[in-house]
């Protein structure tokens, strides 16, 4: 049974995501609308199909705020990558620089509102992105950031990335920490039915030093962990 699920769920996402990602492609030219509806209908057409062929049940603990923010995302696996779009109302989400050089995959990125990341590029890279990233929250959309900047795995706790403290004091928004516990169900092969939980934290200020920012979210990420 577990193998006849992953088969068909394999077979469903993939073929459903290469005539979704077609459409979003011939739409982009024409209608940035519909380009970003196709966008959201693929990701929930993944969450349909982890939840009825996979037979994973997923679980949102607390509601996020309707103003924009700075989400801070715990990051298992591929699921709440995909999942972000369902999850979140256009979210904007900072992405690695590389993944905008995929051919197809970058201009859609771009058209779509992501963010690139570009590590270790000096200041003129960091002043760029914080300067999109607010445009993006100034036009009612919400940031999402995974912050250990890596696929951790599930019940490891990892330092965060030395960029989100820097990013968090220069867009000076809320954080809202977000822990989620898909890697023990969501992995690269065979995946497993169970519940993966979303848990929204508390809201952390504004203004707070950096190791205090640091600990707050790194706590509240891990909060499923056990």
């Amino acid at each position: 049974m577990l193998l006849l699920r992953n088969i068909a769920f394999y077979l469903a996402f993939y073929l459903g995501s290469v005539v979704v990602t077609s459409g979003t492609l011939l739409a982009l030219p024409f209608s940035r609308e519909l380009f970003r509806r196709l966008v959201h209908a693929w990701s929930a057409w993944h969450r349909w199909c982890v939840t009825h062929l996979l037979g994973c049940e997923v679980v949102i603990e607390g509601k996020p705020p309707t103003e924009p923010v700075l989400y801070a995302v715990k990051h298992e696996s591929f699921f709440e990558a995909i999942d972000t779009p369902r999850l979140f109302p256009v979210p904007a989400v900072f992405a690695k620089e590389e993944l905008f050089k995929i051919v197809g995959w970058g201009r859609a990125g771009r058209a779509y509102g992501l963010i690139p990341v570009a590590r270790g590029a000096g200041a003129r890279a960091l002043i760029g992105m914080i300067r999109e990233a607010r445009r993006m929250a100034a036009s009612g959309r919400p940031l999402v950031i995974f912050p250990e900047g890596t696929r951790v795995p599930h019940g490891e706790r990892r330092r965060l990335q030395a960029g989100f403290a820097g990013l968090y004091k220069a867009l000076g928004l809320t954080v809202i920490p977000v822990a989620v516990d898909s890697g023990p169900l969501y992995h690269r092969g065979l995946k497993l039915p169970g519940r993966i939980t979303y848990r929204f934290g508390e809201a952390i200020p504004p203004g707070l030093d950096r190791a205090e920012v640091e600990a707050r979210v790194l706590d509240a990420i891990n909060a499923l962990n056990s």
